[in-house]
């Protein structure tokens, strides 16, 4: 059952893995927070710590490599959805948006356009994955809400 709140019409029942530069850079990661902020309206957010200002670009402390991998890749398949934000180029994000695109997850990859940077022809030419370029964090808003509104109609065909 969908549960339906006057702040967030489209329900908030979804699991969501938000992939954001960890390693590729940590310029966004402010943002990041605020993106999941918004996002943990729309469900649960798996991956909170993308925005934890304290997460430096060498990565979590403590887990290993594999561990980080593992537990990742197992969140992805938890996923109903991923949110991928694509501005900062990152290895890791692309591996995780071509796992969640190999599994079938309904992927949505955000970008804010900067002067002479182009994203990655890999998530630009694939028709499986939404793409959608923003200004501001209300243009955000807007976006997650057509989103979430589509996957629950899809959910319910």
């Amino acid at each position: 059952m969908t549960v339906f709140h006057l702040s967030n019409p489209v329900g908030n029942n979804m699991k969501i893995y938000f992939a954001g530069s960890i390693r590729g850079g940590r310029d966004d990661m402010g943002l990041y927070a605020e993106v999941i902020k918004t996002l943990s309206s729309y469900g649960k957010v798996l991956t909170e710590h993308v925005g934890d200002k304290t997460l430096s670009v060498m990565g979590e402390d403590g887990p290993s490599d594999k561990y980080i991998h593992d537990r990742d890749v197992a969140w992805i398949k938890e996923a109903d959805v991923v949110i991928a934000e694509v501005t900062t180029v990152s290895l890791g994000v692309g591996y995780e948006i071509a796992k969640a695109e190999e599994w079938g997850k309904k992927i949505l990859c955000i970008y804010r356009e900067q002067e002479g940077r182009r994203v990655s022809a890999m998530i630009a030419g694939s028709e499986k994955l939404e793409i959608k370029k923003y200004e501001s964090l209300d243009d955000l808003k807007e976006m997650f809400t057509e989103f979430f509104r589509n996957q629950i109609r899809n959910e319910r065909e």
